[in-house]
């Protein structure tokens, strides 16, 4: 049986008690690149000899734009720097319930444009930037329940 997602459907995923939304920061694509851990150990008159290690790197990278008339608030960037400076590990779940893993963020860059009267961007394009962190669990977790 299939499980309801845990948000509305104007909830894309949560990074702790951050919530990407309509209300705070749309993301439009997400970029996730996953990598195993092979050992060599070098042989004379052949092939070096592998071992599988375990999982290596599993980072995510969020990008979209923030528009406050449309959809964001400009003080979601300024969550998202707080949450970098603390230097934590935070929940990342899909807005099916699915549990990511623990990431930190690692990066987040900013494009401001379309400058208005007293400095205020019209939008902000960003891109954020995050590690796992978390031991080398499979990820697959749900907070929903069976899938």
């Amino acid at each position: 049986m299939a499980s309801a997602p845990l948000t509305s459907s104007r909830e894309l995923m949560t990074l702790g008690l951050f919530v990407f939304s309509m209300d705070t920061a749309l993301y439009d694509a997400l970029t996730r690149s996953r990598e195993w851990r092979h050992a060599t150990a070098d042989r004379f008159g052949a092939r070096a000899a592998s071992q599988f290690v375990g999982p290596g790197a599993d980072n995510i990278s969020l990008s979209g734009r923030i528009v406050p008339e449309i959809a964001g608030s400009y003080s979601a960037i300024e969550t998202l720097a707080a949450m970098a400076a603390e230097g934590d590990s935070y929940p990342l779940i899909d807005g099916l319930g699915r549990i990511l893993g623990h990431y930190r963020i690692v990066r987040l860059d900013e494009d401001h444009a379309v400058i208005m009267a007293g400095g205020i961007p019209r939008n902000i394009a960003f891109r954020l930037e995050l590690e796992r962190s978390d031991d080398a669990g499979d990820g697959q977790g749900s907070i929903a329940g069976s899938q």
